[in-house]
């Protein structure tokens, strides 16, 4: 056989892979996914076949492997069993009279309930939240339970593991869950883990890729969850990491870029839900069931005061069958009735969400969105642009938070009775492949502290028009439409 007819061989083989994958990809891709999301794999593989391919194996399952899935469905029957009929809520105002059905989709995804008595404090300021947390680990006299996506020893969280330490030399019992991947990527991470280590805290990584140590999944999952609980009494959630507000990257520092959040530190029964969370992702990450920390909502003792509040957890994720924080968001967004207010640093919405928004705007009611003026991620901020347009044309008021400030919050207001505040983006990367927790919170005073919150972007934002974006560069509008076909990819 000559030189010649080997590389004729090679030649077809090639081509006959090349169709094979082609036509391998049309018949599995587009099960059970979204069309956008297909036909953003398919160009993929069909511009660049064997890459796309390849890439697709990497990353082209959205779901945790089926040993934590079954983990997540125990957890869930075991709240379920635990706080079945116990949705005590206020009686002291009634109802919107869409909100039963809202809660009972929340109850059926997520199987948390709706319970009334709580209380609930906004810190919008980044280092006193800080300061707010480690105060509270200061009192703690049984546990401290603490999950971040980024948890990073440094300067401004210095006090922080302080506090940890002295919590464990008192004989209080911490554990600590940070995510993997985003966790080994922030600076000075090894200088974490022995501080870890050192203080003698019981600790994880989230979602561990691991493959010599049989820990795999799709790497791009991620534990993207926020939530700090001590002894049971006092819990904190909302989009704030525990690391400098810079995240002491050097491109960051360069910049001048500084984060803005907003947390909110919780009492009463809800914290044994917000605890519920923490005890799920522990167990999936150590095999420890923690039962004897576990306290039922139904031992919670609740606040009859007018004002105490009605809240709801909503945990969301690759671990549950659907999309349980974008089935939220549709549902309140659509009972809109006159008011909704938006805030989020990765506003990507898939098309549900987009006509959710555009069609409220066109039944009359009033929509404002939050947004950083400037980018810290150039993929995510060029597909974030790329919907600016059909909002703005739809009647909605986009406001851009002023540099340097990454306005990271996220959080948004319907009417004037139900907020939500969370982890969790207005993305597809939230909505499918991370794992979030949302809050939801029925209450005026509890709107009307948020509202505070929102004026006080307005205050330091400028309004997008419709007539400044016409005059963006040509070069804007390209990035931002290869940025948001990029985006289609899960």
């Amino acid at each position: 056989m000559t030189g010649g007819d080997v590389a004729l061989i090679v030649a077809l083989l090639l081509l006959l892979l090349d169709l094979a994958i082609r036509i391998g990809s049309i018949i599995v891709i587009p099960r059970n996914r979204r069309p956008s999301t297909a036909i953003a794999w398919l160009m993929t593989i069909f511009l660049i076949p064997y890459v796309g391919f390849l890439l697709f194996l990497l990353i082209g399952s959205y779901k945790l492997p089926k040993s934590r899935r079954d983990k997540q469905h125990a957890i869930n029957e075991f709240i379920v069993e635990t706080t079945e009929g116990i949705e005590r809520v206020s009686e002291n105002t009634p109802w919107p009279p869409w909100f039963k059905n809202v809660v009972e989709l929340n109850r059926t995804l997520g199987a948390m309930p709706l319970v009334g008595g709580n209380n609930a404090t906004l810190v919008g300021d980044y280092d006193e939240s800080i300061r707010q947390m480690t105060a509270d680990i200061d009192k703690a006299g049984r546990y401290v339970h603490a999950e971040f996506y980024i948890l990073s020893y440094d300067t401004t969280t210095k006090p922080f593991f302080e506090a940890l330490e002295a919590a464990v030399k008192r004989g209080v019992t911490v554990r600590v869950l940070l995510d993997h991947i985003a966790s080994v990527r922030a600076p000075g991470h090894k200088k974490t883990v022995k501080m870890l280590d050192r203080i003698g805290v019981k600790w994880h990584f989230m979602l561990p890729v691991q493959p010599l140590k049989g820990r795999w999944q799709r790497p791009d999952l991620r534990n993207h969850r926020k939530i700090l609980v001590i002894d049971g009494d006092v819990a904190y959630m909302g989009s704030q990491n525990v690391v400098d507000r810079s995240y002491n990257k050097k491109s960051n520092l360069r910049r001048g870029l500084m984060w803005k959040d907003l947390m909110t530190r919780l009492e009463g029964p809800i914290v044994a839900g917000i605890n519920a969370i923490f005890i799920t992702d522990w167990y999936s990450e150590s095999n420890e069931l923690l039962l004897r920390e576990t306290r039922a909502i139904t031992d919670e003792i609740i606040d009859d005061e007018p004002d105490a509040l009605d809240m709801q957890v909503v945990p969301s994720g690759p671990g549950f069958d659907g999309e349980n924080n974008l089935r939220l968001f549709l549902a309140l967004l659509y009972n809109a009735q006159e008011r909704i207010v938006i805030t989020s640093p990765y506003f990507v919405p898939d098309d549900a969400m987009l006509y959710a928004i555009t069609t409220a705007t066109q039944r009359g009611v009033t929509v404002d969105l939050f947004v950083s003026e400037i980018g810290d991620q150039a993929l995510v901020y060029h597909a974030q642009r790329s919907y600016y347009e059909v909002l703005l044309r739809a009647g909605v008021r986009i406001y851009m938070y002023q540099s340097p400030y990454i306005l990271h919050a996220k959080h948004f207001t319907i009417d004037d009775e139900v907020a939500v505040i969370g982890s969790s983006n207005m993305d597809m990367r939230s909505f499918s492949l991370n794992m979030e927790v949302s809050l939801m919170v029925r209450g005026r005073d509890f709107v009307t502290a948020m509202r505070g919150v929102e004026d006080g972007y307005r205050k330091v934002s400028r309004e997008l028009t419709l007539d400044e974006w016409h005059k963006q560069p040509l070069r804007s509008t390209v990035l931002d439409n290869l940025a948001r076909l990029t985006s289609g990819l899960q």
